[in-house]
């Protein structure tokens, strides 16, 4: 087994043979979920002073949930809306391969720097979107970036109307502090 920040490193630096290493194997879901974890408690410590503890266990939660969601819908709309003739996925290797996508996203505890927070969260945020689509690319055995994109976009308001209902339904959008 590769070493857990070695790979975490590859990750971010969007080695495409890591992501098709991660996708290959079946024993890298702990690792994969553990920089999942990793890269949203740094979000969290990095906005602690506006979230507070709350909102970093919260977030965590969300980041896990999210994870999963994310995933699936990436493996269906992938493999079941836009797929290439060569794709050929498990759900396995798409969750494998999206965590390891959150690597550079521990980065983002620099967001705590005043004054400094939204810029790294900025240019953090677009690193892991650009290491998303090459996961995605990777697992689904895309030729075509632009398809990878494309499957990031679909999952991505997928996934936004999901979270923004489930919030809605448990009253987080307009609720009456009372």
């Amino acid at each position: 087994m590769a070493s857990f920040t070695d790979r975490m490193i590859r990750a971010a630096k969007l080695d495409v043979a890591l992501y098709e290493e991660v996708e290959a194997d079946k024993g890298a879901m702990r690792q994969a979920m553990g920089v999942v974890i990793f890269s949203s408690v740094a979000a969290g410590i990095g906005t602690i002073s506006a979230a507070g503890i709350n909102g970093l266990i919260f977030g965590t939660i969300v980041a896990l949930l999210g994870w999963f969601i994310w995933a699936f819908l990436t493996y269906f709309i992938g493999t079941r809306l836009l797929p290439e003739p060569q794709t050929r996925a498990d759900y396995g290797e798409l969750l494998r391969t999206i965590g390891f996508s959150s690597s550079p996203g521990v980065l983002r505890i620099l967001a705590i720097i005043p004054m400094l927070g939204a810029i790294f969260n900025f240019i953090v945020g677009i690193w892991m979107l650009v290491a998303m689509v090459i996961a995605v690319r990777q697992a689904l055995d895309y030729k075509s970036t632009w398809r990878a994109i494309g499957v990031c976009i679909i999952g991505w308001i997928v996934q936004t109307v999901i979270f923004a209902l489930f919030f809605w339904l448990a009253g987080g959008f307009g609720a009456s502090q009372a």
